[in-house]
């Protein structure tokens, strides 16, 4: 008994001294970068499930995005949450149908970061993405809507510079993503949803590749840093395309991006910014 009781006296001094040096050191600040941004532009798509023709249009979006440097490394390790919803409507060549999609699209990537010199940063990593939506073509009597579902793994990449115009600080980013490896959603060509409903479910899920899946995004924004809300513009293209059970499905989107962007810190209760603190930025 006495030598557990001393076993405890060790382990609790030991736990004190240790967070007596905690609090000695200066603090590790990781703020945090959140963006709200508009995109809209135009939409082109084809799916041979519902029409053969191709359909072009509008589409419209909203957009988050976070950026935070990670806890266990945050000088070299940086993770990006972002999450989009959008719609639109297209339409066939001769403009006597109309096509609407919506989908609702969440990925979280992490990269490991690299500053090869003053104000510019590279990073390359992975991303994981799901993606959610459906095509309704109302012309459609017996199959009116095309789902979409899939789940992927990929790589993404990143490089962003900081300099200024003036007295204005701007920092460009470009950033691709591309889905490698997953399972998505596709049905038989002649197979009704009513028939997955009632139990014919097998086949739906295929495994997810280039070669019959593709999922490429390219990001360019430039954030004109006005102070603590910053104002960003960009530029978004996105190329996605699946091919299962003689099913071809095709989008691009290309569209215009303005948004703020804000930077702030979150301290965990007890912490307080002190004048030694270190900031590290995962974006600017």
């Amino acid at each position: 008994m006495k030598a557990l009781i001393i076993s405890i006296i060790c382990l609790a001094t030991a736990f004190v001294t240790r967070a007596g040096e905690n609090v000695g050191d200066s603090l590790v600040l990781r703020p945090v970068t959140a963006s709200y941004t508009l995109r809209a532009g135009s939409s082109h798509l084809r799916d041979t499930y519902l029409t053969p023709l191709a359909y072009s249009g509008w589409t419209v979006g909203l957009d988050y995005e976070r950026f935070q440097a990670m806890k266990h490394d945050p000088e070299r390790w940086i993770m990006r949450l972002q999450a989009s919803v959008s719609g639109g409507a297209t339409e066939n060549p001769s403009r006597t149908s109309t096509m609407w999609d919506i989908e609702f699209s969440p990925s979280w990537a992490m990269m490991r970061r690299w500053r090869p010199q003053p104000g510019l940063t590279v990073a390359v990593g992975g991303i994981a993405r799901a993606n959610i939506g459906a095509l309704y073509l109302s012309h459609n009597s017996n199959n009116p809507v095309s789902a979409k579902a899939a789940l992927t793994v990929g790589a993404t990449a990143m490089a962003t510079y900081s300099f200024t115009l003036g007295r204005l600080p701007v920092t460009l980013r470009y950033q691709p993503s591309l889905s490698l490896i997953g399972a998505f959603f596709a049905p038989e060509y002649d197979q009704l949803y009513y028939e997955i409903y009632l139990g014919n479910r097998g086949g739906v899920c295929r495994f997810a590749t280039p070669v019959n899946y593709r999922d490429l995004e390219n990001l360019l924004t430039a954030d004109l840093r006005l102070g603590n809300t910053n104002l960003r513009v960009g530029y978004r293209n996105r190329v996605f395309s699946t091919k299962a059970c003689d099913i071809v499905s095709r989008r691009v989107e290309h569209a215009l991006v303005i948004g703020i962007t804000t930077e702030w810190i979150s301290l965990s209760a007890g912490s307080r910014r002190t004048p030694d603190a270190r900031l590290i930025s995962s974006f600017y």
